[in-house]
């Protein structure tokens, strides 16, 4: 297959080493990344900093006040929640619960889910997220599917946390508890859940540095689409 544009979706849980390996991917390819999850904690960031319950209704009723929009500068996505950068706010480990819940609403996603389709539009990207290989982008030319132990991905989530000073309150047993919690919830929602797409190519990256993870989709991505240069 030849393309001009083609677009790699990789899916999977948190931890599991995603954004790293996804940005880092689209940097060595010279695409656009697209993190899916940082819009579902950005909206999950509005109704916590303002005090109000995430429920149906309160979507239903507050979901025009949000101002979603992604910057893409050097390679990063700029995440601005009505006119102000939350891209280090959205990961707290309580928006990152709070997204969750926020995923599983059907309007949250119909809205996220065809920006995110925008963005790409005519375009080459490396788009990451729990659904972007069975829901966003169903005939993606390239699907990989992460896993990890769940010891490594709590590891690896908490020593985020700790780059970003926030793991004053919170130890790798919690992060493990609410990773399991999330999971849970990200698997089993009714809208879009958390699923290894039939023609997903599952690798695990329990035992990989970034650089290893991003060879191997790259190799599997040559044999996928032609003329790749990389």
């Amino acid at each position: 297959m030849n393309k001009n544009n083609y677009i790699i979706a990789i899916d999977g849980g948190a931890g599991v080493g995603k954004t790293s390996i996804s940005k880092e991917l689209a940097k060595r390819l010279n695409i656009i990344y697209i993190d899916t999850g940082a819009m579902y904690r950005a909206v999950a960031l509005y109704f916590l900093i303002n005090d109000i319950q995430i429920t149906d209704e309160n979507i239903q009723k507050y979901i025009n006040n949000i101002d979603l929009d992604i910057k893409i500068e050097n390679g990063n996505n700029i995440i601005i929640l009505n006119n102000k950068d939350v891209t280090n706010s959205i990961r707290d480990e309580n928006v990152s619960m709070a997204a969750s819940l926020i995923s599983k609403s059907k309007i949250v996603r119909d809205i996220l889910v065809d920006k995110q389709r925008n963005i790409a539009l005519n375009r080459s990207v490396v788009i990451e997220g729990r659904d972007t290989t069975t829901v966003v982008f169903p005939n993606a030319d390239l699907k990989i599917y992460l896993t990890a132990s769940l010891d490594v991905r709590a590891k690896r989530r908490h020593d985020d946390l700790a780059k970003l000073n926030k793991t004053s309150n919170i130890t790798i047993e919690n992060v493990k508890e609410n990773m399991i919690k999330r999971d849970e919830q990200d698997t089993t929602r009714k809208e879009s859940p958390l699923i290894v797409a039939e023609d997903a190519i599952k690798v695990d990256t329990s035992n990989n540095d970034v650089d290893k993870s991003v060879n191997i989709i790259i190799s599997l991505l040559k044999q996928k689409v032609k003329d790749i240069n990389v």
